[in-house]
């Protein structure tokens, strides 16, 4: 597995280089944000560990640029911990963020839930499996696609497996800490904002109207549940 690690301190890069290969993981060192764009572009990469405060082009633009073309996993791991901050990154298509200081070993669990996550998502197509239907929507559980009216619609794989815990289950009302729990298979500390932006994601590229939503409807004071579609 290959990892892109953008990171302008060398003393985190090495410290969290010289540990992701102690795993098995290769590890790809850029410094700025311009060699982060192009080294992405001319090789093939698992996952992204990306922080944000890096020169040249900054981590956001990076993120952006990332998200034009693929889905793959990005986390980004910055000391900017403002909840405005994660809320901009969650919502350009970061799958999570880690806030600085951290621990090696959370930074290793989330890598390894992630590309687990995006492996399965990408997994082999043609296998015969399950396809789940909402109105215009159609997931096959199989090839891991998702079609509205017949279009693929690109989700990354956190908003694959929202989309698809509310389809299996449409008639259930899920609390953020549910969600975030059974997505992101990690305790739930009360940041609500990982699953409001991913929600908010995934209207964007479902509905005909974001700020009317049909297909993922908000019950308040409570969480989220498939729309009636009957």
């Amino acid at each position: 597995m290959r990892i892109l690690l953008v990171e302008d301190d060398p003393e985190i890069g090495m410290m969290l280089k010289d540990y992701l290969e102690t795993e098995n993981f290769e590890v790809v060192m850029a410094h700025d944000g311009r060699e982060a764009c192009d080294k992405f572009a001319a090789s093939r990469f698992d996952l992204v560990l990306l922080d944000l405060m890096i020169p040249v082009v900054s981590g956001m633009d990076v993120l952006q640029r990332i998200r034009k073309d693929s889905v793959v996993p990005v986390i980004i791991v910055s000391a900017r911990d403002s909840e405005a901050d994660k809320m901009l990154g969650l919502g350009l298509g970061a799958d999570d963020y880690i806030t600085k200081p951290f621990s090696v070993a959370e930074v290793l669990a989330r890598v390894k839930a992630n590309i687990r996550r995006f492996t399965q998502y990408n997994g082999d197509a043609g296998q015969e499996g399950e396809v789940v239907k909402a109105g215009e929507i159609e997931m096959n559980l199989a090839d891991y696609t998702v079609t509205k009216a017949g279009n693929k619609i690109d989700l990354t794989a956190k908003e694959f497996e929202i989309l698809k815990l509310l389809m299996q289950n449409p008639k259930k009302v899920y609390t953020k800490e549910q969600i975030y729990s059974l997505v992101w298979k990690d305790a739930y500390y009360g940041d609500e904002n990982a699953v409001n932006v991913h929600i908010s994601r995934l209207r964007n590229k479902l509905e005909e109207d974001a700020k009317n939503p049909g297909y993922i409807v908000t019950i308040w004071g409570i969480g989220y549940k498939l729309g009636d579609m009957s």
